[in-house]
């Protein structure tokens, strides 16, 4: 008991430590930082040992993805080079509630073997927590990075019962689903009517194309070659930490998923990474495999985000508001999705020209609180990580925090009125539980009318109520492009 009480007394102090001495950001609080990542080996003799044989080089490892769920924060740390004893990692956040922890292999070391196919996560990037208590990881299979890689295992999904720890499902990726250039790491999930109505999206990033993988069927498909997927090849050059370089070739890749809509389905947003435009399609597209090669006008472009405005991470929460990495800035944006989608209702919600240099994951978890985690990824690979400084933070804020004061706080009834006539409001709502549930104060309403009686269907995302009002994705339409009707007229480009 008193080991506990001092253990209790350690972090208190670790915690109050942070508070008062981190170098946060104005509103995202730092909750863990590390000039080089750790590893929590099994015992002292291991990781001398590991270090001695060159299997742990500190220096060779960089965090870029996480997940929260529960008392446990995931960090994937990709073998880009050698000396990474661990992809898939955790936190005990009762035992490590701030600081500089090590990281916990998970569900244990013998799972994260490189090159055991069958048993193993080789390298993992991007990784979800869904709904129903499931870890999703997409094991990439390779080591090594541009020139230097190596592919001793398939692209493989696994998933993970974070209940009991244990694997419930690994299914390779099919031959047709990828090509020679696929280079693929985010991954977004998508529950439907039960945990067994989920869905997979990745994006491939450099062969242009997105997987969909359904886990009733168990199969995968693959929507390939549309131009929306490729990079602009004007937003091609990057200048992040001091650092000039070119990705000119980095396709689609960040991608969010809307709230579900009247209709059953999501709208899926995902943007290329050279590129500073967004584009959407209907998860009803995506997963109906007969529409892999006819459903070219079934996505649409939206507005560009303005200068200096590449991202590779989107996440958006279940009342429509989407936050994104904005990395030349070194800021994280916001967009509330009932909004048109143009540089004016983009907001910054934070930023650190020191803490957030290449704020490379931002995720919303079941408490609606925010995580962010930043990694200086542009100087660890174009120049060198100065070792004697903080490299990697994760911060945390809660969401309602992050939007006040911003224009994706439409609470304070600051931007919605002049957008849609209140004519374009129903009074009732419609005899369908798919429907949201009312949202009062949203600033859709004038101060003549009860707000008890207005309604905002899907945040914003389809009004099926006639001709008066805008109709994004409406339910019996065969294509978004050419049934979308709004106030403005610039909210979407016709291409």
């Amino acid at each position: 008991m008193l080991a506990n009480l001092r253990l209790t007394l350690r972090n208190l102090a670790t915690l109050l430590c942070l508070i008062a001495h981190a170098q946060a950001t104005y509103k995202l609080q730092e909750r863990y930082s590390w000039t080089e990542l750790d590893f929590a080996f099994p015992n002292p003799g291991l990781k001398r040992q590991a270090l001695a044989s060159g299997d742990y080089i500190p220096q060779n490892a960089l965090p870029v993805g996480m997940e929260h769920w529960g008392n446990r924060l995931f960090v994937t740390v990709p073998r880009w080079r050698d000396g990474i004893p661990a992809t898939l990692t955790y936190i005990n956040m009762d035992h490590t509630p701030a600081g500089s922890p090590e990281l916990i292999p998970y569900p244990d070391w013998h799972s994260n073997t490189a090159g055991d196919c069958a048993n193993s996560i080789t390298t993992a990037y991007r990784i979800k927590a869904d709904e129903c208590g499931r870890l999703w990881v997409l094991d990439a299979g390779t080591l090594g990075l541009l020139n230097t890689t190596t592919y001793p295992c398939p692209y493989a999904v696994n998933v993970f019962d974070l209940r009991t720890n244990k694997r419930v499902r690994r299914y390779e990726l099919r031959p047709d689903d990828i090509n020679a250039n696929t280079f693929i790491v985010n991954i977004a999930v998508d529950i439907g009517k039960s945990c067994n109505d989920a869905f997979a999206y990745f994006t491939d990033e450099l062969g242009y194309g997105m997987i969909v993988y359904s886990w009733e069927q168990n199969k995968s498909w693959r929507f390939s070659g549309h131009s929306f997927f490729f990079p602009d090849p004007l937003r091609g050059d990057f200048n992040i930490g001091g650092v000039n370089y070119q990705w000119s070739n980095e396709g689609v890749f960040g991608m969010s998923l809307s709230p579900i809509r009247s209709d059953g389905y999501r709208t899926m947003f995902f943007s290329p990474l050279a590129s500073h435009r967004q584009f959407a399609v209907s998860t009803r597209i995506l997963r109906d495999k007969s529409r892999v090669e006819n459903s070219f006008h079934d996505f649409v472009a939206l507005d560009e985000r303005g200068p200096n405005s590449h991202t590779t991470a989107h996440v958006m929460s279940d009342d429509g508001i989407e936050l994104f990495n904005l990395i030349d800035q070194n800021a994280v944006g916001c967009w509330h999705s009932s909004m048109p989608y143009q540089p004016q209702f983009h907001g910054v919600v934070d930023r650190d020209d020191v803490g957030l240099i290449f704020p490379v994951d931002v995720k919303i978890d079941e408490n609606r609180d925010v995580w962010v985690l930043s990694d200086r990824m542009p100087i660890f690979l174009f120049s060198k990580l100065d070792y004697n400084d903080v490299n990697f933070r994760i911060y945390t804020a809660p969401l309602s925090t992050l939007i006040d004061n911003t224009v994706c706080d439409i609470r304070n009834n600051a931007y919605g009125p002049s957008l849609f006539r209140q004519a374009d409001v129903p009074n009732v709502a419609p005899s369908s539980r798919n429907y949201l549930t009312p949202v009062v104060g949203t600033g859709y309403t004038s101060s003549g009318t009860d707000p008890t009686k207005a309604y905002v269907f899907n945040n914003g995302m389809s009004y099926e109520i006639g001709s008066g009002g805008p109709h994004l994705f409406p339910r019996y339409s065969e294509s978004l492009k050419n049934s979308v009707t709004t106030r403005n007229s610039d909210w979407w480009a016709r291409h």
